[in-house]
């Protein structure tokens, strides 16, 4: 075996150079180099972006800031920065010993192949009963790279606890560039996922939830580029990270031109305990590089959540029907039965009954804990709907809110001891109710009991999993050196749930909601089929909203519904065709009410959803390209393709008509160039050359506000 051989191993995706300590971490387009340094105890980041092969990474150096006795370290950037020493950055590693002092001394023990793809480096402090593995993953075949950080408590039985007072699941730093811009989504409840794009300031630029769920004002995810990419041109880095409680995203941008991200579960002040022998393991932070621009990074991040983060990736997400537009509150067995007839007549494939149907909810001030059918609007249960709606063809779902409580509700009565609270301090209400504390296995234990029954007793197929409202006064009623750490800890109860329920009815399907778009996270779609993109459903509102929402997230994801005319929440007037169409383009819902609907208006609906079910595989499990933007023009359009390029579909959107010149053709992408393309509604056929290089000819849309079009081609020949 030669010296080269022996020097250099392979281990699927990952690649070490022993003599020098570099790793490689090698994706589909692209690799990651890092250099693990035994004598200072260290590791160093070397390399993030174009392939490089290993014998060069290995001669790399890493990148110096200025040498300034003021500065701080100048031997190189670490991977994993703690809080100790000459550093003065973010550290991705805070603790505070038994002692009250905090500095960490770190030292490195090696590295270890867990298996193919995989690998951990192993660091601990030199004298201190502190150890951390940082860990690498690359998805065979993918181009997301998985980290995340272990860390153990070595002292002995009796010693006293650590707080962990920040554990990030990694550190990305980014290579010199001359210049950068900084992307991230921004909003409110109603207005989310509203997409910004903006230099980071020379200092830190802190995205944050302080509310124990991930938020409505922003989503734990950011992409920097070198301040020139476009949509499908130029050098982009994207992260995101996995938590569905509170969370931090830390964009670090120092005079000398380094820019790193430190992705931690927990926001500041929130601190866990780690008692000796205690091991702590963060959330999955993702990344992704690319040379072609925002979209590409979009589609690398949507194959990543379809293949390795949904829990049944392959199935295409049924149409359904949520009655909460149309009865609010006044939900009953009648009137359910009569929107499931109409919804079963137009091809609907799932009903969902919705808020009020348990307990006194005849508001929502009482009921909210009380998950038993409403005596007087289900007087026979619900078991005599849920069959209806099997017997109509249908699935069958119900809205819940288990992480919630009335005041006003027996569940409260008999346990006020278990919301999130604080002895001392008075409750404050947030829509009447207050949150249960999911991270006591004794309220996920009655919450697993009760959901069970519900499910099993009336052949329950879907749930709608709904989350109204932000922590306040969290955390002490059990005391405790890490009282608020139930701003992480809810969520991890959370998921240990839906883990247990869905092991426990493998055939039910869950969206996750909070409020709409409160709780969108890579962490929670790990245990959802689908989420609640808005409470929002204004059809031209959902174009910027679903635009934000799809910059890590795919359609197949994106619950969307077909509603009433004029909206509820903004009182706009707007054609069938146009909300059916801004809804068609993730998973599509109807939540209007459908005993009011025209003859010609049910018509219209019946022949979009049979359009519907004919493009879904492509809208869901196909390649997504942002054509045009909403706001940056008079139209916005979006184009779907299959992975084989055989099918594309296309949707334009014209929200306000001005008069002008008409608009330039639509380039289309990722078409065979050679092939020739069939519009499936005029019969017009076009080379994928000309479709591509010209462009489609922007549809004939009908006159005035909101104007639509959906364009089907097939490769034919």
């Amino acid at each position: 075996m030669s010296a080269q051989t022996t020097a250099q191993l392979h281990h699927g995706a990952v690649e070490i150079d022993e003599p020098s300590g570099t790793v490689l971490l090698r994706t589909a387009t692209w690799c990651y180099v890092l250099r693990v340094d035994f004598d200072e105890g260290t590791v160093r980041h070397v390399h993030w972006g174009a392939p490089l092969p290993l014998a060069d990474a290995a001669r790399l150096p890493v990148w110096a800031e200025h040498d300034d006795s003021f500065a701080g370290r100048s031997d190189g950037v670490e991977e994993y920065p703690v809080e100790g020493g000459a550093r003065f950055g973010v550290p991705a590693l805070e603790v505070r010993f038994a002692d009250g002092s905090n500095p960490v001394e770190p030292g490195v023990e090696g590295w270890r192949i867990v298996r193919e793809s995989h690998v951990a480096i192993l660091q601990r402090d030199r004298s201190r009963p502190l150890a951390w593995e940082l860990h690498y993953r690359v998805q065979p075949g993918g181009d997301m790279l998985e980290r995340w950080t272990e860390l153990t408590h070595t002292g002995q039985a009796g010693a006293q606890a650590l707080l962990l007072r920040r554990s990030a699941a990694a550190h990305w730093p980014l290579p010199q560039r001359a210049d950068w811009r900084l992307s991230s989504v921004h909003g409110g409840w109603s207005a989310e996922n509203r997409l910004e794009r903006c230099p980071p300031a020379v200092g830190e630029t802190t995205l944050t939830s302080r509310r124990g769920h991930t938020g409505h004002h922003a989503a734990p995810w950011v992409m920097l580029d070198a301040a020139g990419a476009a949509e499908e041109s130029g050098e982009v880095w994207a992260m995101a990270l996995a938590a569905g409680g509170s969370w931090r995203l830390t964009v670090q941008r120092t005079a000398a031109g380094r820019v790193g991200v430190v992705a931690s579960e927990g926001h500041e002040g929130v601190e866990i305990a780690l008692p000796p022998g205690g091991r702590h393991i963060t959330p999955v932070s993702v990344a992704v590089y690319s040379p072609d621009g925002f979209g590409a990074v979009s589609r690398a991040f949507h194959t990543y959540v379809r293949r390795h983060v949904l829990p049944h990736p392959d199935e295409l997400r049924p149409i359904l029907y949520n009655s909460w537009e149309a009865t609010s509150f006044e939900v009953s067995e009648e009137n359910q039965l009569a929107l499931a007839r109409r919804a079963a007549d137009l091809g609907v494939e799932l009903f969902v009954v919705d808020d009020g149907w348990f307990g006194t909810r005849d508001d929502d001030r009482s009921g909210l804990g009380d998950w038993t059918p409403h005596p007087r609007r289900f007087p026979r249960g619900l078991r005599p709907l849920a069959d209806e709606v099997h017997r109509l063809g249908m699935a069958f779902g119900v809205w819940v809110e288990p992480e919630m409580v009335n005041a006003d509700s027996d569940l409260y009565r008999a346990h006020p001891d278990w919301v999130v609270h604080l002895p001392d301090r008075s409750a404050t209400e947030l829509r009447h109710q207050l949150v249960l504390d999911f991270s006591r296995s004794e309220v996920t234990d009655w919450a697993y009991g009760w959901l069970c029954d519900l499910i099993g007793d009336h052949d329950v197929d879907f749930l709608k999993w709904d989350f109204n409202r932000s922590f306040t006064e969290a955390g002490a009623h059990a005391g405790g050196p890490d009282a608020r750490s139930v701003y992480v800890e809810h969520a991890r109860g959370l998921y240990r749930l839906l883990d247990r329920l869905r092991a426990t009815f493998p055939r039910l399907r869950v969206e996750g909601c909070a409020g709409g778009g409160g709780r969108i996270d890579l962490g929670m779609l790990g245990r959802s089929d689908q989420v609640w993109t808005s409470d929002n459903t204004d059809a031209v509102d959902r174009l910027t909203i679903q635009h934000g929402f799809g910059q890590i997230h795919p359609a197949a994801v994106m619950s969307a519904w077909v509603t009433d005319s004029p909206n509820p929440l903004t009182g706009r007037a707007v054609p069938l065709a146009f909300r059916f169409h801004s809804a068609m383009a993730g998973v599509l819902g109807l939540g209007g009410d459908l005993t009011k609907w025209s003859a010609r208006e049910l018509s219209e609906a019946a022949r979009l959803v049979a359009q519907y079910k004919d493009i879904r595989p492509v809208v869901q499990h196909g390649l997504q390209y942002r054509l045009l933007a909403p706001g940056q023009g008079s139209l916005t359009a979006v184009q779907y393709a299959s992975a084989d390029a055989d099918r594309v579909v296309v949707f334009v959107w014209r929200p306000t008509a001005s008069f002008g010149p008409g608009h330039p053709p639509l380039r289309l992408r990722a078409l065979d160039v050679r092939g020739r393309y069939r519009d499936e509604d005029t019969g017009a056929v076009w080379t994928g050359q000309t479709l591509m290089g010209y462009g489609l000819p922007v549809p004939r849309l009908p006159a005035g506000d909101c104007a639509s079009a959906l364009v089907r081609l097939r490769r034919v020949g």
